[in-house]
């Protein structure tokens, strides 16, 4: 090729040598399959615990006892919490009392074996494996919970890593049992329930609401 044909490339020799010579010969292509990459971490393992230590007071009598469709509530709410495959227990004595649900949640997390509990409460009969499974995808290791959220009100079904144990400690040391406290102090990930599924999330706190949901499922 003639200096005249080549133009630019022509007045800088030592430039086009390097670009189309030596630069090939020092670049390697980096195949995917022999980049190091880090392994996925492993899921939290996870279990389950239902709540059944509460007083029951505006019910009158133990929630937990009360028949829905041939089944108690807590029969209910066992069933569903089986079908997921992971160890699940009741939880009908709190190791610190008057604490409201913190103190079996800190009940649970305190005698864990697992990573992870995910909290049922002993009295919300049409819960639904569904929900259960979602709940509990969506926590992540930047994560110490995941709470279910009905019209911006955090709730039933819960789960939360055992590492948020002294979170709970430290709530119930300041007197703070209520569950929308403990999902703040958590930084919890907050999961909506759409309206059309929120029966699932449904619980009975006094003989008006149970007999409203006899009269639900026609019995």
């Amino acid at each position: 090729m003639s200096a005249k044909g080549t133009g630019r490339l022509a007045k800088h020799p030592v430039r086009a040598t390097f670009i189309f010579g030596r630069f090939p010969s020092k670049t390697r292509r980096v195949h995917p399959a022999s980049r190091s990459a880090k392994p996925d971490p492993a899921p939290p393992r996870l279990a389950i615990s239902i709540l059944a230590g509460g007083l029951s007071t505006r019910m009158g009598r133990d929630k937990t006892t009360l028949r829905l469709r041939g089944k108690t509530l807590l029969g209910h709410v066992r069933t569903v919490a089986k079908a997921t495959d992971w160890p699940v227990r009741v939880i009908r004595r709190d190791l610190v009392t008057r604490c409201g649900p913190l103190g079996g949640i800190y009940t649970a997390l305190k005698t864990s074996r697992a990573d992870a509990e995910l909290f049922l409460a002993c009295d919300m009969p049409f819960v639904s494996l569904n929900l259960l499974r979602e709940i509990s995808t969506k926590l992540s290791s930047s994560r110490h919970a995941v709470f279910a959220v009905v019209d911006g009100t955090a709730g039933f079904p819960f789960v939360i890593r055992k590492e948020g144990l002294p979170i709970v400690e430290a709530q119930m040391a300041r007197g703070e049992f209520s569950l929308q406290k403990l999902a703040l102090a958590l930084k919890a990930r907050r999961v909506r329930v759409p309206k059309s599924r929120q029966r699932e999330v449904q619980n009975f706190n006094t003989p008006e609401e149970f007999r409203e949901a006899l009269r639900s499922v026609n019995i």
